[in-house]
């Protein structure tokens, strides 16, 4: 599918008319050649096209700006290494005899109309041509996307394993990733100093550390926290009585994880002073951290092994379709940035080049 399907409206920057200019002086052009099928030139600069709107730093440049030519040169060959990938897997996919069926499709249609809220077939097609798209072009789009996706669950990730090895050694190394942190939940209420590009007047501050004892000795006697909250407080937690969280433990400071740590649900820390001013907190409640044993843990350590096996799987499989394939550049510049990420693409996968 496209980049961005029924999307609103985006103003689109004039380097795009630049792009679109060129491409209607010519009838078309062939980049490569995959088998006896093209991609041209119009297809990529779709791609291009559809990769630069995502860039909003872009939106006021001009055609001829050194920001616009280094974005497209940044993009291209990724686009271009993605283009002849998908083509790839899209010929083995009809190989393997897959396809959208009828039924299928029609199902998916409803579900984009759903998803964006189009009561009636007027305001789908209305969103087709806003997309500049047809009902055929969609469903190609769709097709090609099912196919992609169907040859990579079936000769790629369905066919990885996770031994016992493995997974306990995944386990043995990431045993934070499967360890629930402990939560707090706190009542605050704060005593604001006021602040100027000078500093904190001395006498203010005295006064918010006075105000702050205050309160907390009629906390301690007996008033609500959350009538005191909403009295006196400068925090914006005043409007919910002060309640903040829950909260991470180890997403706090330090200084703060030590002294919540001493105090039992109910108690009333030490006035704390602030940036901001002298700050009340009482702990409400505490949910201890939890680590899952390795058996509880299986599924997610499963999931999370085969995802890193799939890069590198992934990466030797369209190598082999590569290898079989008949791919003929008209492009040089092109085939240069092909290759470019390519080796970039087979390195971050630990894939060695083939030959090598």
């Amino acid at each position: 599918m496209r980049h961005r399907f029924i999307a609103a409206a985006a103003g689109m920057f004039v380097a795009v008319c630049c792009l679109s200019t060129v491409r209607a002086q010519v009838i078309e052009q062939v980049l490569v050649r995959v088998n006896g099928e093209i991609v041209s030139k119009t297809e990529f600069e779709d791609r291009q096209l559809a990769m630069l709107r995502g860039r909003p730093e872009l939106a006021n440049v001009t055609p001829a700006s050194l920001e616009l030519q280094r974005a497209i040169a940044e993009i291209t060959p990724d686009l271009i290494l993605e283009a002849v990938d998908e083509l790839l897997l899209i010929q083995r996919g009809r190989e393997l005899n897959y396809a959208l069926g009828d039924a299928q499709f029609k199902d998916i249609v409803e579900s984009i109309k759903k998803s964006n809220n189009l009561t009636d077939e007027a305001q789908f097609q209305a969103a087709l041509k806003q997309e500049r798209m047809t009902l055929a072009d969609l469903r190609r789009s769709v097709e090609r996307n099912m196919l992609i996706n169907q040859v990579q669950s079936t000769e790629v990730t369905q066919k990885l394993s996770v031994t016992d090895e493995e997974a306990r050694a995944y386990f043995d190394s990431h045993r934070a990733e499967f360890t629930t942190p402990s939560e707090v939940m706190l009542r605050e209420i704060l005593i604001e100093v006021p602040s100027t590009d000078g500093g904190v007047n001395a006498a203010q501050d005295q006064q918010a550390r006075t105000q702050a004892e205050e309160v907390r000795q009629r906390l301690l006697k007996g008033e609500p926290f959350p009538k005191l909250a909403a009295e006196v407080s400068s925090s914006p937690s005043k409007a919910n009585g002060g309640l903040i969280g829950p909260i991470h433990m180890d997403e706090l400071a330090p200084q703060l994880q030590e002294l919540l740590g001493k105090l039992k649900v109910g108690d009333l820390a030490d006035t704390i002073r602030t940036t901001r001013g002298y700050q009340l907190l009482r702990l409400e409640s505490r949910t201890e951290g939890r680590s899952r044993t390795f058996e509880e843990a299986r599924n997610d350590i499963g999931r999370r092994v085969i995802e890193g096996k799939s890069r590198g799987a992934m990466q030797k499989y369209l190598d082999q379709l590569r290898a079989q394939a008949d791919i003929k550049w008209r492009n040089t510049e092109l085939e240069r940035a092909y290759n470019q990420a390519l080796t970039k693409r087979r390195q971050q996968a630990g894939v060695a080049t083939p030959g090598a």
